[in-house]
């Protein structure tokens, strides 16, 4: 389909925000112009999308220290130029003292409410689960990369102890957790000096957490998993009540798990399996909606975005059998994905009509994470989400480190004998979507998000918008968006009037929203070898393009004599 055929079947128009960029050489794609400049860094210097990526990572724990840390979580998708693909699982988990009665839930809160007593789980010490960033980035550098791990932190570290700009965004970020940041010492100096949150403009320097990074860029992730770093972490934790030990970070280990592989209409779409929900969701919602002409319903309009609805409703009714650590529970991903599956709960589905599905559990996942994308132009692609869950994580600063702990904790349930209570050991559950689609076995797109719950269902969006409706990229990721689970369908503002009225009109509470999910970041690959880079207007996003290339060979500069 045509970008002006999909236009003129819209029920919701809309104009990009942003630019894509383009070049044959390499492509870096993040929510802040210094990450997206580190990886471009590497790739300038030789290195591949490994070690580009790793670049990036690091980058963002210092530009967006409300997204991303080294005591936070990550879910990787590499795609090598020999066409294999891996996820590496760096996801936090419980901490070996964790137990199923270590928080004492608020009394009379809905199954899917996960409060606690004193917010235990979500601010503070009591809150922070085992990391495994930084140990799943230098092992895909380890593996995969080609330069050394001092040389990709170069840019983190110079960031850090030089400063940079704030964004109007981080700014808001900061204003937004300014209350719980205020109680800590260090964070309240770092982020809000004189009682002010940082305003745009102004330099924020982490001369500390500098320091930290250079330690790692010696010693490697045994800085933190065994290390100085780590007993800095121990140390903060047995003095304020948390969990996390020594045997945790030395014992904690990434996982290498293989890719879901779902099909809809002639392509191959690659994403994480559990314990992560969203290829596997994903996958099924596809499935289901590949009986229908999507591209003839059109973008944006009543039938299309009640159809999308009630799949999300579907799927978040399926989530609590399909979501967890397989170490720990059964997850029925074949019956999931199956087409079979699809069919039965596609003949319950009412298409003039909001239905009420039912369903498990659903995890309280943090929205506050980050994305980036990069390509080498040799056929290395790699697709990473990366948080410490919350805005700000736990919302402290470990002495000494300058770092920001995760506060995972608050995505499991603190009750008995479901699927997500605690145990030892037992790994978060998550959205995060770094997908790639295929076609005639060529990766095509390569895209994700941050959002928490929210982000596997823009993930199908996005993909929806570049199969079925034929959008560019930068349409793709910038077009509005939808989200539900049940009872209240949350729609971006961008989706107008006469539209939203129709939705209600089939039964749907609404409820307008100013963003659906975070910053998307994505790449297209082209047939000719070009790419196209594209970020949305959700975050800083900034795609960066490595054009031009080498001298024609023989060419010499040579002065008349």
């Amino acid at each position: 389909m045509t970008q002006s055929t999909w236009r003129e079947r819209a029920g919701t128009p809309f104009t990009c925000e942003k630019q894509p960029a383009h070049g044959p050489r390499g492509m870096a794609v993040s929510n802040h112009p210094l990450a997206s400049a580190a990886g471009l860094e590497m790739l300038a210097a030789g290195g591949n999308a490994v070690d580009a990526a790793v670049a990036m990572q690091f980058a963002l724990t210092v530009v967006e220290p409300m997204m991303v840390g080294l005591i936070g979580g990550t879910t990787c998708h590499i795609r090598l130029a020999d066409g294999s693909h891996r996820i590496l699982d760096g996801m936090s988990a419980v901490p070996q003292m964790g137990h199923p009665d270590m928080y004492k839930p608020v009394p009379g809160a809905a199954p899917e409410v996960y409060d606690v007593e004193g917010q235990e789980n979500l601010v503070g010490p009591k809150s922070v689960a085992t990391p495994g960033a930084l140990r799943a980035w230098c092992l895909a550098l380890e593996r995969f990369g080609t330069m050394s791990l001092a040389d990709v932190m170069q840019p983190a570290i110079r960031h850090a102890a030089r400063g940079f700009a704030v964004t109007p965004y981080l700014s808001d970020c900061i204003k937004d957790a300014g209350a719980d940041l205020s109680t800590d010492k260090l964070a309240a100096a770092l982020l809000l000096p004189n009682g002010t949150p940082l305003k745009a403009g102004e330099r924020l320097v982490q001369a500390q957490y500098a320091e930290a990074l250079t330690l790692v860029s010696q010693q490697g992730e045994k800085a933190l998993h065994g290390g100085p770093l780590g007993d800095l972490l121990v140390e903060c934790m047995e003095k304020t009540g948390g969990f996390v030990r020594r045997e945790d970070l030395t014992g904690y280990k990434v996982e290498e798990r293989a890719p879901i592989r779902g099909h809809y209409r002639g392509w191959e779409i690659l994403g994480p399996p559990p314990p992560a929900a969203s290829g596997v969701h994903i996958a099924q919602m596809l499935n289901i909606l590949e009986a229908y002409d999507i591209a003839k319903m059109g973008f944006g309009t009543v039938d299309t975005l009640h159809l999308l609805a009630e799949v999300l409703k579907i799927a978040f009714a399926d989530r609590a059998e399909a979501s967890g650590d397989p170490d720990f529970v059964k997850v029925p991903v074949e019956r999931i994905v199956s087409r079979d599956y699809a069919d039965q709960r596609r003949k319950l589905l009412d298409i003039a009509r909001a239905t009420n599905w039912t369903g498990g559990l659903q995890a309280a996942e943090g929205q506050d994470t980050t994305h980036l994308t990069v390509a080498d132009g040799k056929g290395n692609v790699v697709s990473t989400t990366q948080t410490i869950n919350s805005l700000f994580g736990a919302r402290f600063i470990v002495p000494g480190t300058g770092m920001i702990p995760n506060n995972y904790m608050n995505n499991y349930d603190p009750r008995r004998g479901n699927t997500l209570s605690i145990a030892p050991g037992k790994r978060v559950t998550t959205s995060m979507s770094p997908m790639m689609a295929l076609r005639d076995g060529k990766v095509r797109y390569a895209l994700g998000l941050p959002g928490g719950r929210k982000i596997f269902p823009s993930a199908l969006q996005a993909l929806l918008n570049l199969i079925d409706h034929g959008m560019t990229l930068q349409e793709a990721v910038e077009a509005p968006r939808i989200w539900t689970e049940g009872p209240v369908l949350e729609v971006e503002h961008g989706i107008p009037a006469p539209v939203r009225q129709g939705l209600e009109a089939r039964g749907h509470t609404l409820k307008i929203m100013p963003t659906v999910a975070g910053g998307m970041n994505a790449i297209q690959f082209h047939d000719d070898g070009t790419m196209t880079g594209a970020a949305c207007w959700r975050a800083d996003g900034t795609a960066a393009a490595l054009g031009g290339g080498l001298a024609r060979a023989g060419v010499r500069f040579v002065l008349p004599g």
